[in-house]
């Protein structure tokens, strides 16, 4: 089948008919509002409708950032007030905006790391990795510059404290931080993290706090009680701005008081009198984005967290709660790796799935057959056949136990010996070859 080459013409349809194809076309999208999305490691959870209607308020998307000050005031002040709602809410002492995603605040945060070392003039080049962090932590350090040096788990799941003895005592002043997502990347809250912090914090070494997790601690800690000096949140993620399609996001950075000059410029700040950008400050990484970053974001991240307000705590016991339980349904079927109290996700190895030539992949496919986006699959990679469940705070027993019911039809499947190679057969697109889709990356059909 050819690509189209001719006009389309619709001269001959009535508008009625137009919108009736163009709305059924859509309706083979699956999107939050037509079902479930247990996507671990990306908190896809709804988004309430307020904040759409918030972020395209004229005062906010009439503007443009190159207007004075003075007639964007309302902007400003929006932008201020976010900043610390996010130093309430994380206990660090300053934040920027800037950072347009997670990565990128990862990037962000590592240019303050260096620039601190730099101007303190004690050069360290090497950054601690736990293997069960976020994935997009070593090529952040790397393009800042830095040696990544990876730190194994321990049977539990959390990261080795006597190899990260070890290594710090092997590099000692050469290692500038530790970059750690808390809950990990298996779900897991690292009760280690004090003994953590004292032992890079006694090397002078900083610590980073990827924010990717944030979603399951909120109001019941903060990286700064955990003693971390950087961090950045995702606020695509945790409150609740759009996710899917890759992007838009927003990766805002707070830094401890030690680090606040180094920021990126301008800072927004309060002169008593009025909202203003802050070109002056020196000692800055300078920029990281054009403008400011993606301002609808934060205008929806900001209308979330007012919203909420106290209630943010009971988001993140939600969310706990709801892969806690879907954890306890599924462990008679599937087994769970490191199976002991989650986050607000879990992992499921499915090897012994793989042993009776069923994957991890062929299992995602099947669940399309539901209604049901896939989880994340195949990370992390320290388990083999990896599943990643997140079911977020957003969605009522029901759609959890109907989730239950259909893992557990696959599981029965697999037992039962059924052929997984055809799946998905209820969905617009049947199962495709992803082997010949990524060596082909034209349309046409070969």
């Amino acid at each position: 089948m050819e690509r189209r080459t001719t006009e389309i013409k619709l001269k001959d349809k009535t508008e009625l008919e137009v919108m009736r194809h163009y709305k059924e076309l859509s309706d083979k999208n699956f999107c939050i509002e037509k079902g479930f999305y247990p996507l671990g490691s990306c908190t896809m959870k709804y988004n309430p409708r307020i904040n759409e209607w918030a972020s395209v308020q004229e005062g906010f998307s009439a503007i443009h950032p190159s207007q004075d000050d003075d007639d964007c005031q309302g902007a400003l002040k929006l932008m201020y007030e976010l900043q610390n709602f996010l130093k309430i809410i994380t206990g660090m002492d300053e934040f920027t905006l800037q950072p347009c995603a997670g990565a990128h605040g990862e990037f962000c945060g590592m240019m303050i790391i260096k620039k601190y070392f730099e101007d303190i003039k004690d050069i360290r080049k090497k950054v601690i990795i736990p293997d069960n962090a976020h994935g997009t932590n070593p090529a952040s350090a790397s393009m800042c510059g830095f040696e990544v040096i990876e730190v194994k788990s321990d049977k539990k799941g959390h990261v080795d404290i006597e190899e990260l003895k070890k290594i710090v005592e092997q590099y000692n002043s050469d290692i500038a931080a530790i970059m750690m997502t808390n809950p990990n990347t298996l779900g897991l809250f690292d009760n280690g993290v004090l003994e953590i912090s004292e032992i890079m914090h006694k090397n002078g070494s900083l610590l980073y706090y990827d924010g990717a997790n944030f979603n399951a601690i909120m109001g019941y800690t903060n990286p700064k009680l955990m003693g971390f000096d950087v961090v950045h949140l995702n606020l695509h993620k945790t409150f609740s701005t759009p996710h899917a399609g890759g992007g838009p996001g927003a990766g805002p950075v707070g830094v401890v008081s030690k680090l606040k000059e180094y920021l990126p410029t301008p800072k927004i700040e309060f002169d008593g009198n009025k909202y203003i950008r802050n070109y002056n400050n020196p000692k800055s990484i300078g920029k990281v984005s054009t403008f400011f970053g993606n301002f609808s974001v934060l205008v929806k991240a900001y209308t979330y967290i007012y919203m909420m307000g106290k209630s943010l705590k009971d988001v993140s016991s939600d969310a706990v709660l709801a892969a806690n339980y879907l954890k306890s349904q599924l462990k008679d079927y599937y087994h769970i790796a490191f199976d002991e109290h989650c986050a607000h996700e879990f992992v499921i190895d499915n090897s012994d799935k793989k042993e009776k030539g069923v994957s991890t992949l062929d299992i995602a496919k099947r669940l399309m057959d539901s209604d049901i986006h896939p989880a994340t699959i195949y990370f992390p990679l320290i388990v083999h056949e990896a599943f990643m469940v997140e079911p977020t705070e957003s969605e009522t027993k029901e759609v959890l136990d109907n989730f239950v019911n259909v893992m557990i039809k696959i599981s029965k499947e697999i037992n039962d010996g059924v052929d997984f190679h055809e799946f998905p057969k209820t969905t617009p697109v049947s199962r495709v070859d992803e082997v010949h889709a990524a060596r082909h990356l034209d349309l046409k059909e070969q």
